[in-house]
């Protein structure tokens, strides 16, 4: 996350502290506003699910379910982070942002009648203020009902949602539409599953149809200053002259890689408003590792301190503590640039100079964090295409990717598959399948008719959902099918490797498959017994296993 220059004071601070307190003018309410007497009712236990919060927010203000839980997991993967806000200030689930630049918080306030505190901390009046904001947006638009009950014509107000502008504002509504298309399922803290099936779509898109041209490779020139040429991908969104110093006052001898504490559009919004103060030279996107550059390599970003006039910054989507946000296409993504910049540069490709913003001098940030797989990112800095096997960080924690995938099924996340996918995800599946006596057809990784058929059988057999579409629960039990022996702190070999594997697929959290029984095993072990309602030993036996098998 980064840092503002050291000279800045405190002002963003206070700017938000009066936002907190001042009443949102003019926000547009929506004909079927809410009041804290419409939050979902309390079930005896006293707690909310996020599935009835997302249901009953979504019949308060007839939005879309789906178009609602797509919206959250673009935003948090919908994980609310104990009310913690992210570096733009915003909010739980659904992101309610409080800064300068975009006040949904305090208009989500305002519709719903529910405080600020409780927007902040509460997931179901998160998830309330949010699906109430996106019916303002609809409002506005002129949606009338039936248009509210087609999930296309709700592209501007999701566009409207991110709260920019432009071809980010697009980039924001497509990729929520892409969540649509092809379906999510996760496992949000807690141990509830949150999912959404797939389907087509043909979004409305409206005056947003103009903005979707690719936008030029090379950056522009601009007051004389000559054009810029950053890695071929790289897309331009300049952050405003507030929040970065024009040339340096060093030379360049270093890359920090940050992690953004929120989303890749809110954060490149944040650094357009001028009073961010805090900026980063390139912003990777989680899903797709697109590179957006918002400060030139010859000016001086706000993101490391000390640090700032001889680093270039690279800030990556998603939070330290979760690191399904760490996709493999980030990690090459990011590792192209850096390595692109270091040939640039003259940097040494090593962790002496390829530093993470808690390593850098004077900083109290603890960015990107012990998720983060220093092994495997700097395998593929160094043109190593098949890194992301070794065992742990350098910091000597686990990392965000599983290894040990030498038989190919080894992977930092499981992520939803369905008929047409293709990939080494879809190979495993069918090695699995195949394995466990379903014929898949050839391990050719592509989900065709066969595979499908496979899978369904498999799921029947199993008594899973038998959609033919292979989420977490099919993941889980497919990758922990076999014996079940007892495995503690200390064993190690081809079972442990099975458990971290089938446990990665059950959390939706990485447990490198090292096939060595840690620490971080043993507390993933005991994260998922606390779900499941078993005894929380952190030991591995027939009841957790049993667990396992049936997908759970």
């Amino acid at each position: 996350m980064p840092r503002r220059a050291a000279a800045h004071t405190g002002r963003r601070a206070s700017v938000l502290a009066a936002l907190a307190v001042t009443a949102l003018s003019a926000t547009g309410t929506p004909a079927a506003a809410a009041t804290a007497a419409h939050l979902p009712a309390t079930p005896a236990d006293g707690r909310h699910t996020m599935n009835q919060a997302f249901v009953q927010a979504a019949g308060r203000f007839d939005v879309p379910r789906d178009l609602l839980a797509a919206v959250g997991y673009g935003e948090t993967h919908l994980d609310g982070h104990t009310g913690q806000p992210s570096q733009a200030n915003g909010y739980g689930v659904m992101h309610l942002a409080s800064n300068p630049a975009n006040r949904s918080l305090e208009k989500a306030a305002a519709i719903t009648g529910e405080p600020l505190s409780r927007l902040r901390r509460d997931t179901a009046a998160n998830i309330l203020g949010g699906a109430a904001v996106l019916r303002s947006y609809a409002d506005r638009l002129g949606l009338d009902g039936d248009e509210r009950d087609d999930i296309d014509a709700w592209y501007p107000a999701v566009a409207q949602y991110s709260g920019t502008t432009g071809r980010a504002a697009t980039r924001y509504a497509d990729t929520v539409y892409a969540f649509l298309t092809h379906g999510f399922a996760a496992t949000v803290p807690g141990g509830e599953q949150i999912s959404v099936t797939a389907r087509p779509v043909a979004p409305r898109k409206g005056a947003h149809s103009a903005t979707v041209a690719p936008e030029k490779r090379t950056l522009p020139a601009t007051a004389g200053r000559g054009p810029i040429t950053p890695t071929p991908s790289a897309l331009w969104v300049p952050a405003d002259a507030h929040n970065f110093t024009v040339g340096r006052t060093a030379r360049i001898d270093k890359v920090i890689i940050h992690v953004t504490q929120g989303s890749y559009t809110g954060s490149i919004k944040w650094f357009q408003d001028p009073t961010a103060e805090v900026s980063a030279h390139y912003v990777v996107r989680s899903s797709d590792g697109q590179v957006t550059q918002t400060v030139r390599d010859s000016d001086t970003a706000y993101h490391a301190k000390e640090a700032n006039s001889s680093a270039l910054g690279i800030e990556h989507e998603g939070y330290i503590d979760d690191p399904s946000w760490f996709t493999d296409t980030m990690y090459r993504a990011s590792a192209a640039l850096t390595s692109a910049l270091c040939d640039k540069y003259g940097i040494p490709k090593d962790r002496a100079h390829i530093i993470g913003h808690s390593e850098a001098p004077g900083t109290d940030h603890t960015d990107p964090g012990r998720y983060w797989d220093w092994n495997r990112y700097m395998g593929f800095v160094e043109g190593d295409s098949s890194s992301g096997n070794g065992g742990s960080n350098s910091n000597g924690t686990s990392g965000g990717s599983t290894s040990g995938s030498s038989d190919g099924l080894g992977f930092a996340s499981y992520p939803l598959l369905q008929s047409g996918a293709s990939g080494a995800q879809v190979t495993a599946v069918q090695q699995l399948l195949s394995t466990q006596g379903f014929a898949a057809g050839a391990a050719d990784g592509s989900f065709g008719a066969a595979t499908l058929s496979a899978v369904k059988a498999y799921q029947t057999t199993r008594g899973l959902p038998a959609g033919g579409i292979v989420g977490p629960k099919t993941w889980t039990a497919l990758l922990s099918a076999g014996s079940t022996p007892t495995l503690g702190q200390g064993d190690s070999g081809a079972d442990v490797k099975r458990l971290q594997r089938s446990l990665t697929a059950a959390l939706g959290t990485t447990v490198d498959a090292v096939g060595t029984f840690g620490p971080v095993t043993a507390k993933a072990v005991r994260t998922y017994q606390t779900r499941q309602g078993l005894a929380v030993t952190g030991i591995v036996s027939s009841n957790t296993w049993a667990a396992l098998h049936a997908g759970r």
